[in-house]
């Protein structure tokens, strides 16, 4: 009897202590409606900015309250998808609809929420040089999109419902994956609804009880990256042409949210070699043999904001080599990338750009060594 007692008693205890590690799985759902402007951020579009394009924003947020590491340590964010619909109000650009992944991170007792999304967009009217000239804002369908969104929020107002209003700034491009490529960009106001599943049973909020953030600084990490992809230079009609980029670079995580990078980048963008050889014909006054190296090679420093295995990436690089002068020796990189195998392979999805003039949306693997 005794041996049954301690059985039944390890089987409780063992239940009790599978149920403390389970992990709940709140979310919300949240509708927004929003009414604002296109941005004349370059004058070449314009002609495009006629009335205040407006649509609705749809989206489900998981929520976090502290079961896993990098939750407690980023004060409960939320990740989640969006779903947007949106009216540009002039006839040559159309409607995009756009579907992004997202996080959400709060600030000021909650009452402060600012959303970053990613994801692709589709535009019901691209360019096409003989239906519809006018619109040299998206040379192609698909594009990637890009949104913040900051709003005043309070949610589980009522029996789960809550209200939140703020503005949204959207970013349509494809990052000249074809031209044309001027983008849009529209700031406007939004307000909606949220509602809260299973509000009475969310879990208490984990504190933060875990190791000091720099117990996760390593040793100086050596990356091997190879990224390609396609694009086309700012010319209508000159054609898309694939590129590749290796990159070595040295990394330091100094802390559990930051590591620091410095490397070399050699770029292999063939659509260059199509530019120069088009504008030694078309323009000679510009003096170009037609021969120059289209190659280039960087230097660049970086860093990634690390959460978990998902890290964002910022880069600042400068050519050492660059004998066809296209745009300035200045580049940046942006983008996201995802560790594998206890951080030894990584995938990454980032675009190189001049400044705000986006160059290539860049693919890429690569090793940590």
């Amino acid at each position: 009897m005794k041996k049954i007692s301690a059985l039944i008693f390890f089987c409780i205890c063992t239940t009790l202590s599978f149920s403390q590690e389970t992990e709940y799985k709140p979310f919300s759902l949240e509708a927004d409606y929003f009414y604002g402007s296109i941005l004349e951020h370059n004058p070449d579009i314009a002609h495009l900015i006629t009335e205040h394009p407006a649509g609705v924003i749809l989206s489900y947020n998981r929520k976090t309250y502290g079961f896993n590491d990098w939750e407690r340590r980023y004060r409960y964010p939320d990740w989640g998808f969006t779903f947007t619909y949106q009216d540009m109000k002039n006839y040559y650009l159309g409607e995009n609809y756009g579907l992004y992944g997202h996080y959400n991170w709060y600030f000021f007792d909650r009452n402060l929420v600012v959303r970053l999304g990613q994801g692709v967009a589709y535009a019901t009217k691209p360019y096409d040089k003989e239906t519809n000239f006018i619109n040299n804002a998206y040379g192609t369908s698909f594009m990637s999109t890009t949104f913040l969104k900051a709003n005043y929020v309070k949610e589980n107002l009522w029996n789960g419902l809550g209200f939140h209003a703020g503005f949204t700034i959207i970013h349509y491009s494809n990052a000249n994956l074809k031209a044309p490529n001027n983008s849009t960009n529209t700031f406007a106001f939004n307000v909606g609804l949220s509602y809260q599943f299973d509000y009475e049973n969310f879990p208490e909020f984990i504190p933060l009880d875990d190791t000091p953030s720099s117990n996760y600084a390593e040793k100086i990490k050596y990356n091997l990256v190879f990224r390609s992809g396609i694009n086309e230079a700012d010319v209508n009609g000159l054609g898309q042409y694939p590129f590749y980029i290796v990159s070595g670079f040295a990394d330091k995580r100094i802390n559990y949210k930051s590591t620091l990078q410095a490397g070399v980048d050699v770029f292999f963008s063939t659509f260059l070699e199509e530019l120069i050889r088009f504008r030694s014909i078309a323009y000679p006054e510009d003096g170009l043999s037609g021969n120059e190296d289209y190659k280039r090679v960087g230097v660049f420093l970086g860093h990634e904001l690390r959460f978990n295995k998902v890290a964002f990436v910022s880069q600042l690089g400068y050519y050492v080599y660059w004998p066809y002068k296209f745009e300035n020796r200045l580049y940046n990189r942006l983008g996201l990338k995802r560790y594998f195998l206890k951080d030894k392979v990584f995938g990454a999805v980032t675009v190189k750009a001049h400044g705000a003039k986006a160059e290539a949306v860049e693919f890429g693997i690569g090793i940590r060594l």
